[in-house]
């Protein structure tokens, strides 16, 4: 499978090659979901859960950061649009009325795409660096693990009038509900170390240590064999699946969609449309003073 895709790279790591490693490779915009690297992360992870010699999956992030979110400037909307998840769904009628239940629909297209992540018959690990935000943290937190540097910036800043993250919603049952309102009503991000503290993450370690120690971590895991891995990540999900996981995840994108016919979200999109991408995101994250250049013309 090495080779097979224009936005990923995949290899083995691991006694034996027993570790399958997936990197998310569009460095230039800081690994930005596009719809053609949501498909082929699908793509991939789907045939990794069936090759039994991949116990544990890495997805980790090319360049400087995992991933800023999803990629939402122009010219990939206009170049992979049919290739998108929900390229199909009449979003407006005739007039330019938003059809809030299609919208819904298209939403939870990727939404189903990131709870695959979380059932698929494999123990995951994502390793992060930079940036892990918007998109990308809720990619992350459908994994199994999650291991930082110490200085990754974790957080939603979509939150900020843009939508709301569907399955970032698992946060209040990973760190619990005072400071999962907190970080959503904000937009802010927390530091690896945070992170770890609050039980975001599993490890936060300095950025040269962050491949090894990763590796090793999957490695231990991969002494026992994929397929009893996989009774044990069944066992676990099956808890949090019958705390209502997934009726959330799935009642979410119907509530994203209507937020975004709020004063907040149509200020947002004026803004895009008079100013540009770019300004309007240094307008929405100016008036918090956080996140920087790295992470523009992602969401």
């Amino acid at each position: 499978m090495t080779g097979e895709f224009e936005t990923l790279i995949l290899d083995r790591v691991g006694t034996d090659g027993r570790v399958a490693r997936v990197t998310l490779n569009r460095p230039e915009v800081l690994n930005a979901i596009s719809p053609l690297l949501a498909s082929e992360l699908h793509s991939v992870l789907r045939a990794l859960e069936a090759d039994h010699s991949a116990r544990v999956i890495i997805i980790r992030g090319a360049g400087r950061a995992f991933c800023t979110g999803y990629d939402l400037s122009p010219q990939v909307r206009r170049n992979e649009s049919s290739m998108s998840l929900g390229s199909y769904f009449g979003l407006d009628d005739e007039l330019g009325r938003r059809r809030t239940v299609n919208h819904s629909l298209s939403i939870r297209q990727t939404a189903d795409v990131q709870m695959y992540l979380f059932r698929i018959g494999k123990v995951t690990i994502v390793q992060a660096h930079g940036y892990c935000i918007a998109g990308g943290l809720e990619l992350a937190m459908m994994a199994d693990l999650v291991t930082g540097s110490t200085d990754c910036q974790f957080g939603h800043p979509g939150h900020r009038g843009m939508g709301v993250a569907r399955n970032g919603m698992i946060l209040p049952l990973v760190i619990g509900m005072r400071k999962a309102k907190e970080l959503f009503y904000t937009g802010d991000s927390v530091d690896g170390v945070e992170a770890e503290r609050l039980g975001l993450i599993n490890y936060a370690w300095p950025e040269e240590e962050l491949e090894a120690r990763t590796v090793a971590l999957a490695d231990r895991i991969a002494i026992t064999s994929s397929d009893f891995l996989a009774g044990l990540k069944a066992g676990v999900n099956r808890f949090y699946e019958n705390m209502g996981l997934s009726a959330a995840v799935e009642g979410l994108t119907l509530l994203d969609a209507a937020v975004h016919q709020t004063d907040s979200a149509y200020e947002w999109r004026d803004r895009v449309e008079k100013d540009g991408l770019r300004e309007a995101v240094a307008w929405r994250d100016g008036r918090y003073g956080d996140y920087g250049e790295r992470a523009k013309d992602t969401e």
